[in-house]
């Protein structure tokens, strides 16, 4: 399974004890959701390579504490420490309403209450304190960050993101 099929869920970040358990950080709101899985699909390198899970529980309420088949000793469990998490695409919970994931409005326009269509979203940088909508708009690239006051409505059978920005935000792009 490639990589583009899948959604990021978390990182192993340490050893858990001397029988090859392991400690990951999920990059989630809600760990719960998480703690009965059968299987994930760890990162090593250019594949995802799946692995079966033994056993589970939240540890200190943030990280998932996890037992794989197979890796039963500390050398085997050290292989892992820094390995992404994935899982497929379609186990995502399905959003309602105004909430997204950032993967699903790549290619939905943006409109503006007052300036009206902006152009198409590219990409959402979330590599800086405050995530930012990467709109296409003839060529030119318009940066809004993603505050929630900012975003009206979500509209996922027209693929339209309706937004209000501040007056001479967009006009800065062009």
């Amino acid at each position: 399974m490639k990589k583009e099929e899948c959604f990021y869920l978390g990182k192993i970040v340490r050893k858990y004890s001397f029988k090859g358990e392991l400690l990951a950080k999920l990059d989630t709101d809600e760990p719960e959701t998480y703690v009965n899985m059968e299987s994930v699909l760890i990162d090593f390198g250019p594949s995802l390579v799946p692995h079966f899970i033994e056993s589970s529980q939240l540890h200190k309420s943030t990280l998932l504490r996890v037992k794989f088949e197979d890796i039963d000793t500390e050398e085997d469990a050290e292989d892992l420490i820094g390995a992404g998490l994935y899982l497929p695409l379609d186990l995502l919970p399905e959003l309602e309403g105004d909430q997204f994931y950032f993967h699903e409005i790549i290619g939905f326009t943006a409109v503006d209450k007052h300036f009206g269509v902006i152009g198409q979203i590219t990409g959402v940088n979330d590599t800086t304190a405050q995530a930012i909508f990467e709109i296409d708009r003839e060529g030119n690239q318009v940066l809004i960050p993603m505050i929630d006051n900012f975003i009206k409505k979500v509209n996922r059978n027209t693929k339209e993101i309706h937004l209000e920005v501040p007056d001479g935000l967009i006009e800065l792009y062009i």
